[in-house]
């Protein structure tokens, strides 16, 4: 964005946002805190605060403490005052949570699929953000907006390239809600970034070159560089489950052959043990029970997945040089010693960054991303901090 100098507008809004992020970020701040947080004088911020308490975006109270003398004044959002949704359509489960304007959860649920059917999984979803339309109206805003997290590529324009779990080619999910909802702003988002995101809001604000990796149904990977996303020239950067790591190996739906999340994601251990133990309907929990009871099987599979993810790890370290690298995954998070051994096979000197760990947001994690990009961009604060 070019800044003119003198435009009152820009400038307005420029310190609108930034007083909305410290209320924000310190849960409640007095006026007089705000002006030297930011540094604006005490006028401008009484124009602006008044200005947002006229608009029921914030509201005033007064903190609880035990010196004498009179207690100050302090403004908070109004969290009451609308609504955003957060959707994850994963493959055969649709994860929903509704947050109120401080990101705070009021609503989770989750909608177990029959179908792959594309037009069928679209009515579901028009049926419950209708449902959540109609329960949240009852405030200022009601239900702002619904971001929607996709486990596959999708473009700058929002529309859905590929989603391979789904076999779904060149959808348009955003123009076929958008038909259905006036008042509801609709975003369509890559599953990886919303988590990437997630884990910068919630617990990784120092961190301005972030990557999380996710490894739950397929391999993806949410890129933040300078504190901002990265989603490439289409918006595809990222796919990292596509990487080659063996050359001339398992073929893959996306055409190549030898692709990372053949060898090293979970529904690929999950497969590998199924076929082992000639158990067709062995689960997702199945294996994580075999890891809490440290069966002999499972080591020797972990061992393997641990071996491949560390070598796709190594490349991304060395292409990325990432400050934080954050693994979701919900295996490994039960595997003891994971992390340590991931280490030892990032052996090279040139493999460098600053922290790599397992995700505590786990499969919450692209819901809570959706819910705080949908704040982010209703409050147009510069970035959210948790």
């Amino acid at each position: 964005m070019n800044i003119h100098t003198g435009d009152a507008s820009y400038i307005r809004k420029l310190n609108r946002g930034l007083i909305l992020k410290n209320i924000i970020e310190h849960g409640m701040i007095s006026r007089a805190d705000l002006s030297k947080t930011i540094g604006l004088n005490k006028a401008t911020i009484s124009v602006q605060v008044a200005d947002l308490l006229e608009e029921n975006l914030i509201y005033e109270t007064q903190q609880e403490h035990f010196s004498i003398g009179r207690r100050p004044i302090m403004l908070a959002i109004n969290g009451k005052a609308g609504y955003v949704l957060g959707i994850d359509v994963d493959h055969q489960q649709i994860q929903f949570n509704v947050c109120d304007l401080t990101g705070r959860k009021v609503q989770g649920d989750t909608l177990l699929l029959q179908t792959d059917d594309y037009d069928e999984i679209v009515q579901l979803l028009i049926n419950h953000i209708k449902e959540y339309e109609k329960k949240y109206s009852n405030c200022h805003f009601g239900m702002i907006s619904a971001v929607i997290g996709i486990h596959g590529t999708v473009n700058n324009d929002e529309s859905i390239l590929f989603v391979p779990k789904y076999n779904w080619h060149h959808k348009n999910l955003k123009v076929d809600l958008e038909k259905e909802f006036e008042k509801i702003d609709i975003y369509i988002e890559n599953n990886a970034n919303l988590s990437s995101y997630a884990e910068r809001v919630y617990h990784y604000h120092h961190s301005n070159n972030l990557l999380t990796i996710i490894l739950t149904s397929g391999i993806g990977a949410g890129i933040m560089i300078d504190g901002k996303l990265h989603k490439g020239y289409h918006g595809y950067a990222g796919e990292m489950g596509h990487m080659i790591i063996v050359p001339n190996g398992y073929f893959c739906s996306c055409g190549n052959q030898g692709c990372w999340e053949l060898y090293a994601s979970e529904p690929t251990l999950v497969s590998q043990l199924s076929k082992q133990l000639n158990k067709p309907d062995l689960t997702h929990k199945d294996v994580l029970t075999m890891i809490v009871k440290q069966n002999p099987i499972i080591e020797d599979h972990m061992d393997q997945f641990i071996k491949y993810l560390s070598i796709g790890l190594n490349n991304i370290i060395n292409l990325y040089n990432p400050e934080s690298l954050i693994l979701n995954s919900e295996l490994l998070r039960l595997y003891p010693y994971a992390i340590k051994k991931i280490q030892n096979n990032l052996t090279s000197s040139m493999s460098n960054y600053h922290e790599l760990t397992i995700s505590e947001l786990g499969s919450r994690a692209c819901v809570m991303g959706a819910c705080a990009l949908a704040i982010q961009r209703f409050l147009e604060v510069p970035e959210l901090i948790y």
